[in-house]
């Protein structure tokens, strides 16, 4: 038993991560900790696709005579590591947009409180 979860500590680190992000998602009210948690369920899912694309005793897919190409459960396949670079340039992109929105509702409004959002876009919808 202890076995299963010392060999699968970074199953259990992403579930910790993803629990976190979803949590401050879900039950913060500040749009900033909402958008921090929000890089972190990001980041936890990327780590899951890496997790699961690697293997131990694998090498990187540069052909090396002394293994040859009989057997290529002796390499990595990189198609996992490539698709998740390009999230991570997908998740910077969208947490810079989201921060630059969060900036132009703090200037306007001049809160970041959710409620006080709420009650501030409901009056201005009333006037």
């Amino acid at each position: 038993m202890v076995d299963f979860f010392l060999g699968h500590y970074a199953y259990w680190f992403m579930f910790a991560l993803m629990t976190l992000g979803l949590w401050g998602m879900i039950f913060k009210r500040n749009l900033v900790k909402k958008l921090i948690g929000m890089t972190i369920f990001q980041v936890s899912v990327i780590i899951f696709y890496i997790a699961t694309s690697s293997k131990w005793g694998a090498t990187v897919p540069v052909l090396d005579p002394a293994l040859g190409v009989a057997d290529t459960a002796k390499y990595i396949d990189p198609l996992p590591h490539t698709l998740m670079l390009t999230a991570i340039v997908v998740g910077v992109a969208t947490s810079g947009v989201a921060f630059a929105l969060v900036i132009s509702i703090y200037k306007r409004y001049k809160t970041l409180d959710e409620n006080q959002l709420y009650q501030k876009l409901t009056k201005e919808e009333d006037a």
